[in-house]
């Protein structure tokens, strides 16, 4: 089977690039007073302080890897990697694997972040890029189904397809995985990483990221059956694998809480 990876992004305001581009060099003013500053500016330009792509750090990369008969789910690195050494992480995952990429906004919010980042470290990925030009044996298959086009499936946008690329019809991945049994956000969101960033909670904001990757990769697998790639026992076998790997790390109080959320 082509494996698949479902991932899911956290950022937080690029303190250090929003210093250089305001002229905010001043070691008297705090990280969180040049975020507001960044938030007030962008407030009076449109009524909402959610920044411009290039201006989110990454501080978190999470996924759920389905390949040969295995499962896993993690956040890439440890908490304190760089930003740099996250996105090479997961560059190299789609240059191993040349999996089928799943996400929910993911073409509208969380690969153009990493696009954005990348670039500004610097950050090679050839077989992301390839569209047809490529180095690869098959570089020619990337030429209609790659992972840039946006009506290809090598990265499926879960929540762009099912809206029919029509904004207006999207739903929040919370709401869909709820609706359909699953357990969706568990006490936090993507509006509180910030400060929880502020407050040091690095490890909780890597969980909750994990735990929206498997939210994610399960709304993924009702659509394989909804569109019969899945039939009913496969459904159930893909559900139960996760779930056993899941259960084989409870010892963790994220999956603990999403197991207990997730009725068998």
């Amino acid at each position: 089977m082509t494996p698949v990876l479902a991932f899911d992004i956290e950022t937080i305001p690029d303190i250090a690039g929003l210093r250089t581009l305001h002229s905010l060099l001043d070691a008297d003013i705090s990280d969180a007073d040049v975020a507001e500053y960044a938030f007030q500016r962008q407030r009076q330009k449109n009524g909402s302080d959610f920044l411009p792509h290039h201006l989110h750090r990454v501080v978190a990369i999470s996924c759920v890897l389905r390949w040969s008969d295995r499962v896993h789910v993690s956040t890439i690195g440890q908490p304190g990697d760089s930003e740099a050494r996250m996105l090479e992480t997961f560059f190299a995952l789609i240059e191993k694997y040349t999996p089928q990429m799943v996400s929910w906004n993911g073409g509208g919010f969380d690969l153009p972040v990493l696009h954005y980042r990348a670039l500004i470290h610097g950050v090679t990925a050839p077989r992301y890029w390839d569209m047809g030009d490529g180095h690869y044996p098959d570089s020619r298959e990337f030429k209609w189904n790659n992972y840039i086009g946006r009506y290809h499936t090598r990265h499926l946008d879960l929540m762009d397809l099912l809206a029919m690329y029509q904004p207006r019809a999207s739903a929040p991945l919370d709401d869909l995985a709820k609706l359909a049994g699953f357990p969706g956000k568990l006490g936090m969101d993507g509006s509180k990483v910030w400060s929880a960033w502020q407050a040091g909670a690095e490890q909780e904001i890597r969980d909750y990221c994990e735990t929206d990757a498997a939210n994610t990769y399960l709304v993924f697998l009702r659509f394989q059956q909804m569109r019969g790639a899945l039939d009913a026992s496969a459904y159930a076998s893909e559900c139960q694998r996760l779930r056993h790997w899941l259960e084989s790390h409870a010892d963790k109080p994220h999956w603990q809480a999403f197991l207990a959320a997730w009725p068998v």
